[in-house]
């Protein structure tokens, strides 16, 4: 089942207008020169401006691709439902306006159901989940706390105590509230599962029938062989439940997905490859075949 059959991104033409337009007036100048003005200034450099959908479709590349950055953007445009916040920037808002979707027989909205579903709430579940367990709810929001406060207002540099302490606020800053909580937070089961088992039953349960849904980077805390029994479920899902997938990934066994359209993030300018064309698949591919005698 398909139901997004396009979506268009801001042109190279379309983000200089913004720029050199009154409504940009808010902008520092000279941070937007310095590549500030998250969501602009990724993906015209990669020639990337519209996105055609199969039904499942996955954006592959390494870290600071943009892969979830197109999901964000994607699901804030379609007004999809979502269980965990994301940063959005100032200028979020006004990238938005440029963008465009097409739908498949004349849809005017996603079906009912349809969902971004991110690592950050995997992060959100297990923590609770570890909460329940641990009784450390009040740690929890203790370490959200500090996480607002680390990355509050800019430490101004009086001292060398001030240096540590910005190079404390950037680190933290790199992360979600989820992630930082979840780092400094002991490891437990919930109820004999592992973080791993519970993060494959938590995309499971938010996957249901015909609706959209965009996966970031559902590999996350899954070892091996739950990355191949999720890619199982998420193919089930769009033959035999009309889902429509939309995933950020590098996972090799969701990449290898039958009939998967992939776009290389990677690439310059940005296309649809076979999987085993992208480059952490041919890493993988050498490794093992330059150990291939130690399975043998």
């Amino acid at each position: 089942m398909q139901y997004l059959r396009s979506f268009s991104l801001p042109t190279e033409e379309d983000e200089l207008n913004y720029v050199f337009s009154g409504a940009a007036r808010k902008l520092d100048m000279a941070c937007y020169n310095r590549g500030s003005a998250y969501p602009f200034q990724i993906f015209p450099f990669k020639a990337f401006s519209k996105i055609e959908f199969e039904p499942i479709t996955i954006f592959y590349g390494g870290n600071g691709s943009g892969k979830s950055t197109l999901l964000n953007v994607i699901a804030e445009t379609l007004k999809l439902e979502r269980t965990a916040r994301f940063n959005k920037t100032p200028l979020m808002e006004d990238y938005l306006r440029f963008c465009q979707w097409e739908s498949h027989n004349g849809l005017k909205t996603m079906p009912e159901g349809s969902a971004v579903i991110t690592s950050d709430g995997v992060f959100d579940f297990l923590l609770d989940c570890r909460a329940i367990n641990e009784g450390i709810a009040e740690e929890r929001e203790a370490l959200f706390a500090e996480y607002y406060q680390k990355t509050g207002e800019t430490v101004k540099l009086r001292s060398l105590a001030d240096y540590e302490a910005l190079k404390e606020q950037n680190a933290a800053r790199r992360k979600s509230v989820s992630q930082y909580a979840a780092e400094r937070m002991p490891d437990v089961e919930l109820f004999g599962k592992s973080n791993g088992e519970s993060a494959f039953h938590y995309f499971t349960d938010k996957i249901g029938e015909y609706a959209l849904y965009l996966l970031d980077e559902p590999e996350n805390s899954l070892s091996a062989s739950l990355q191949a029994e999720l890619a199982r479920y998420l193919e089930d899902a769009v033959r035999f439940y009309g889902c429509q997938l939309v995933i950020a990934t590098h996972s090799p066994f969701l990449l290898s997905m039958r009939g998967a359209k992939i776009y290389d993030l990677d690439s310059v300018p940005v296309t649809a490859k076979p999987w085993y064309e992208l480059s952490n698949m041919r890493a993988y591919y050498e490794l093992f075949s330059k150990h291939g005698d130690k399975f043998e």
